[in-house]
């Protein structure tokens, strides 16, 4: 059994409470159906904000999902380098799985695709 590390990332149009909320679920839903993993196989799930996004915690989202409550969750601000993507939602999951590096499926949505085109799917 391995520890990996799935990376995701998403945008949002507005420092708003529900559309941050919302595309984190989203996100995270999507990473976990790709990857076929269940919360139990989970290690933790550290997430990361520009420093734009103050209107809520993302974390706020996965602990509502069925399933989470236990699973340890982090929320931190990225780093505000200039020029970077803003209002971006990051997450690293790191799940114990067979899978090996080249099967891990990372999610980047909506304008996060600019940050790993060679990872993202239309």
């Amino acid at each position: 059994m391995f520890v990996r590390g799935i990376r995701g990332a998403t945008t949002v149009e507005h420092n708003e409470e529900n559309e941050i909320l919302s595309a984190t679920t989203e996100l995270l839903n999507q990473i976990v159906q790709e990857n076929g993993i269940v919360p139990e196989e989970i290690a933790s799930v550290f997430i990361t904000v520009t420093p734009d996004l103050t209107a809520t915690f993302p974390a706020r989202s996965i602990r509502q999902m069925a399933g989470w409550e236990l699973v340890p969750l982090m929320c931190s601000l990225e780093i505000p380098v200039e020029g970077g993507l803003p209002q971006c939602i990051r997450l690293m999951v790191t799940v114990n799985t067979e899978k090996k590096q080249n099967e891990i499926k990372h999610v980047y949505q909506r304008e996060a695709m600019r940050l790993r085109p060679d990872l993202s799917t239309k």
